[in-house]
């Protein structure tokens, strides 16, 4: 009977050992604590069962990336929601040449004049890039640059957008129509740069997390406690989630100058507030945990797929155990060559990631719901009486609703369910998430259907040949105050299914995939976006009522789908992988040698190495265990 070398030494060292059965002498690596071991403090089913349960402190860099996240979506935010008047609303009649119309009037600032079909193609289109392209920069910074250096060069190609979208407020420019120009040049460009940034700030801000798996503590008063990486998680994640929509409200003040001053000032504004972050970025680059490209696993997730087609088919994604034919010890036990440059673990890591990906999936009907499909909020609010309020800063009842609950969920509702031993565990709060959203479509729906009704031009009340006499915006008596509702509620919404979603992207992939995971999440919502983009041509009047009615249908139907697929995810805690970089390293060593080597690739801080942007280092002291055999 053969010897089943490669399950033998994974028994041996735990499942992060790997064996190449290929070479005379290869090697053997494990990492220094195996995926089935735990610390000291590790709880006991007892303790689990009965203790309170509490996040962990936050470090105080965490905090600093934070405020890195928050100055650059201030910039992205304070801007973003001006693209569809800029592009939908010609210069108004009147106005003072900036783009700002004449005071006193219904009218909206405006820019292009080129409607509301070309409105919802370049908002659309731009966000689909800016989180389509994050798929791509999340492998580069994966395999080559690192995450922190993506994120440098991100901030640099945002501040070049922003600098060429402040000279498309021109005064002669808007005048003769060249402001496109320009304009649409700095909207792609902040699409790249904004796609370099966002796939790895959450990772390198997850990264910081000292907690990764279940301790207990006892606290001063002598109550003894679990320290919970996933609510440590959740609870740095509500921050995270915070600081992005403290600087969302930057379109407050930009709404407003672009209505009584002009475009320059609007574009401006942001540009000032982005300045200060390369210095941060170079003040943080000492202080954080930064670990270096671990090289793409993305060919090895291939070649688990082909081998699971091989030996499954889509049989086993059905009926449970779709991944195990892939994992070494099974191809072993087979008889099968076990030649493969994975592990266990690892096959184990990329079905969590695959759980997580089909999770995220779900989210487009999220979006529709929270913010309308393609332009048509934007569309319905031209149809409401504004008394002097710019129609686009109702954008920003989003993001206060949830400046003031996610304080609420993270000191309030959160510690108030773990006192009560009541667990909200994420795929619960998804399904809340998705539910709420779907009343938030609800709302936009009524409020159209209504505006379409008693408007004075019908199922055309957003169309530019809604005007008067002297060419001056015809609305509906309905205030346009009643949209800030849906755009509160599907902010909340997001509280619900993003933050968890953050957490999911971290935890479920592989050490060397995290950015493209992360990236993935963001692709959901490229997808939302291009189905806009899609529908484009269908977002306008009279159909708008339907574009916000359909997808509420979808949502309800969908929410409860989810919740009954993936709710056993709630059952599980909190796993972070403890599978280090399995990637196998070949020696060619003489037959006398068999001694036990260690070398180290640790992840590095301030205190073991200088950083430089040419590329992420690891020095440390020895952790990985080399087994020659």
């Amino acid at each position: 009977m053969a010897e089943n070398k490669t399950l033998d030494t994974q028994i041996i060292l735990g499942a992060s050992a790997h064996l190449d059965m290929d070479r005379k002498g290869s090697m053997v690596e494990a990492d220094g604590v195996s995926p089935g071991t735990h610390g000291p403090n590790y709880p006991t089913e007892e303790e689990k069962n009965t203790l309170r349960r509490v996040p962990g402190k936050l470090p105080i860099v965490a905090y600093f990336l934070c405020a890195v996240e928050f100055a650059e979506r201030a910039s992205y935010y304070g801007v973003q929601p001006l693209f569809a008047n800029f592009v939908n609303r010609p210069m108004p009649k009147g106005g003072n040449g900036y783009g700002a119309p004449a005071r006193g009037t219904e009218q909206t600032a405006g820019a292009l004049g080129m409607g509301t079909v070309k409105a919802t193609a370049v908002s659309q289109s731009f966000l689909m890039l800016a989180y389509a392209l994050p798929m791509f920069f999340g492998w580069v910074a994966d395999v080559y640059w690192g995450r922190f250096k993506m994120i440098w060069w991100g901030v640099i190609v945002c501040g070049i957008a922003h600098v060429l979208m402040v000279s498309a407020g021109a005064p002669d420019l808007l005048a003769n129509g060249n402001a496109k120009i320009p304009f649409l040049i700095s909207v792609y460009v902040l699409a790249v740069g904004a796609a370099m940034f966002k796939p790895c700030i959450s990772p390198t801000l997850l990264d910081q997390m000292k907690d990764t798996e279940l301790e207990t503590k006892t606290l001063p008063d002598g109550e003894k406690v679990i320290i919970d990486p996933e609510h440590t998680t959740e609870r740095v994640m509500l921050w995270f989630y915070l600081l992005i929509n403290i600087g969302g409200f930057m379109n407050v003040p930009t709404s407003y100058t672009a209505k009584y001053v002009g475009w320059w000032l609007s574009f401006l504004l942001p540009l000032f507030l982005y300045m200060p972050l390369p210095a941060l970025l170079w003040y943080l680059r000492k202080r954080l945990v930064l670990h270096p490209p671990g090289g793409s696993d993305l060919g090895n997730v291939f070649r688990i797929l082909g081998i699971c087609f091989q030996r499954g088919g889509l049989i086993r994604i059905f009926k449970g155990g779709f991944f195990e034919p892939a994992k070494p010890s099974n191809l072993a036990a087979a008889g099968r060559s076990t030649n493969v440059p994975w592990n266990d673990a690892f096959v184990d890591d990329v079905k969590r990631s695959f759980q997580a990906t089909g999770i995220f999936f779900f989210f487009p009907l999220q979006i529709w719901n929270d913010n309308g499909l393609g332009a048509s909020a934007n569309a319905l609010t031209t149809m409401l009486t504004s008394a002097g309020v710019p129609n686009d800063v109702m954008n920003n009842f989003n993001s206060l609703s949830i400046i003031v609950m996610a304080p609420v969920l993270n000191y309030g509702l959160y510690p108030l369910l773990r006192r009560m031993r009541i667990h909200y565990g994420p795929i619960a709060r998804m399904t809340t998430g998705f539910l709420m959203a779907a009343c938030a479509g609800a709302g936009y729906t009524l409020l159209n259907y209504y505006a379409y009704k008693i408007g004075p031009c019908g199922k055309f009340g957003s169309s530019a040949t809604c005007v008067d006499a002297d060419g001056y915006s015809l609305v509906s008596s309905i205030s346009l105050w009643y949209a800030a509702i849906p755009f509160a509620v599907g902010g909340i919404s997001e509280l619900f299914v993003n933050v968890p979603a953050y957490s999911i992207a971290y935890t479920r992939a592989p050490k060397n995939m995290r950015g493209l995971v992360s990236a993935l999440n963001l692709f959901s919502s490229a997808i939302a976006y291009a189905v806009g983009l899609a529908c484009a041509g269908v977002i306008k009047d009279p159909y708008l009522t339907w574009d916000f009615g359909a997808p509420t249908i979808i949502g309800v139907a969908a929410a409860l789908f989810f919740y009954w697929m993936y709710r056993d995810i709630d059952k599980e805690e909190y796993a972070l992988t403890k599978n280090g970089d399995y990637h196998l390293h070949l020696h060619e060593i003489g037959a006398e040698s068999s001694s036990l080597d260690e070398k180290s690739t640790p992840a590095h801080n301030a205190d073991s190495e200088k950083l430089d942007f040419a590329g992420e280092k690891s020095v440390g002291t020895a952790m990985d265990k080399e087994l020659k055999i």
